[in-house]
């Protein structure tokens, strides 16, 4: 294995990244979460039992596995709290073992209100946010005005910093009775938090990079997808953070060699949550389709996701802005069945065939996907665990995938669970 990695997600999110990364963690030391909140929902089945987290690294699975969340995630302390709650129920410790930044921005109640008021006063031109108040407390970090995790222990810089909150927010609070806008209720319930995340609190930047130099192996996690970056992806329909590889950097405090391969995640076919451009959505039976078999409900707000054929225009996009060494196919085992598979190899724009997305990424809604038919295959792949055992046509499926990206496939996902997968 390469000594550090990060696995980001190529598409919208959705990927199946959380169960790559759990598999990864077993060979790595150290597991850290670098950007997004709990607008991101991964969701890892281990013997049976379904896990479903939005902040804790998917690590956190892995008995004696440190676990890191850096200073570019905006955290729920109440969200985080109940997943903590969650391991404990379950047997599982994180004490000693996980760890998050001091300077990791807070996601508080008057976040999800602004964010939902926000998103209803869109009309029809909404973002189809998930209403967790992520936008809202990334654009109170970049304004300087965040509440950051450290506040927590310092009880009247606290209470200062929430009450310049209701001067700010004043359109939000006045005449409201949210229980969401009760700022003195916030400060209360935070400082009683505060005993539960001070032994957690360590210098994140420190740490991964002396962890670097002693040797120690990394795995970065990402959130969401690549498609979502908040720069590079389908603005305004996107993520509040930066979803690509430059994220991480920023997220932990570490240099780019401190990355030695990048791990794209690539879902087989492709699937978007929320409002946005989307070239190869199937608004027909074969959409219904993909959506059942593949349970394409999202973890976060159970959504049903839009669904559609893979798109290979896009995915290139996304694997020249992160340098991707190798790519994870997950969900192979939802086109079983099917007679034919579709593949989006370039877009008519105007009547001119592109190969690469538009430079105005709002023209994407624009495009007509030019496809590429491929024969599916009737065998059922649930549960194989050899590439030489797939049958032909899903093999060659992989294949057509593979080259016309430029990279090589590493991991196949066979089924839901942990083990239903292959290592190529």
């Amino acid at each position: 294995m390469a000594k550090n990695r990060i696995v980001l997600g190529c598409q919208w999110g959705d990927e199946g990244k959380g169960k790559i990364v759990d598999l990864l963690a077993a060979e790595a030391d150290i597991i850290a979460r670098f950007q997004g909140g709990a607008n991101a929902g991964h969701t890892i089945v281990v013997d049976d039992r379904k896990y479903k987290f939005h902040l804790l690294p998917s690590g956190i699975l892995h008995e004696g596995k440190q676990c890191v969340i850096g200073n570019g995630v905006v955290l729920d302390p109440f969200g985080i709290k109940e997943e903590l709650d969650v391991l404990v129920e379950n047997g599982i410790s994180y004490r000693d073992r996980l760890w998050i930044s001091p300077a990791a921005n807070l996601v508080l109640p008057y976040h999800k209100l602004i964010d939902a008021v926000q998103e209803h006063s869109r009309g029809t031109a909404n973002l189809g946010t998930t209403k967790r108040g992520i936008g809202p407390a990334y654009v109170d970090k970049v304004a300087r005005h965040g509440i950051r995790l450290v506040d927590l222990f310092a009880p009247e810089r606290l209470k200062k910093r929430l009450e310049f909150q209701r001067t700010i927010k004043e359109q939000y609070f006045t005449g409201s009775d949210d229980e969401r806008t009760d700022l003195d209720r916030t400060y209360r319930e935070l400082l009683q938090l505060a005993d539960l995340f001070r032994p957690l609190v360590i210098d994140v930047s420190r740490y991964i990079n002396e962890a670097i130099d002693s040797g120690k192996t990394i795995l970065y996690e990402g959130a969401q997808g690549s498609l979502l970056d908040v720069d590079l992806g389908t603005y305004p329909f996107a993520t509040s953070s930066n979803t690509t590889v430059g994220g991480a950097l920023t997220g932990l405090g570490i240099g780019p060699r401190a990355i030695d391969e990048v791990i794209g995640v690539v879902k087989a076919y492709t699937t978007r949550v929320g409002a946005g451009p989307f070239p190869t959505e199937l608004v027909d039976d074969m959409g219904d389709r993909l959506r059942n078999q593949g349970d394409e409900f999202g973890t976060t707000t159970g959504r049903p996701r839009r669904c559609g054929w893979l798109d290979l225009v896009a995915l290139r996009h996304v694997v020249r802005l992160n340098g991707v060494d190798a790519i994870a196919v997950t969900k192979l085992d939802v086109l079983d069945g099917l007679d034919e598979l579709k593949v989006c190899h370039a877009y008519d724009l105007d009547g001119k065939i592109i190969t690469d997305v538009p430079l105005d990424l709002a023209r994407l809604n624009e495009v007509k996907p030019v496809y590429t038919s491929l024969p599916g295959w009737s065998e059922d792949t649930t549960g194989i665990l050899s590439f030489a055992d797939l049958p032909a046509n899903a093999r060659a499926y992989l294949e057509y995938i593979a080259a016309d990206l430029k990279v090589e496939i590493k991991m196949v996902s066979t089924g839901a669970k942990r083990k239903e997968i292959i290592m190529v």
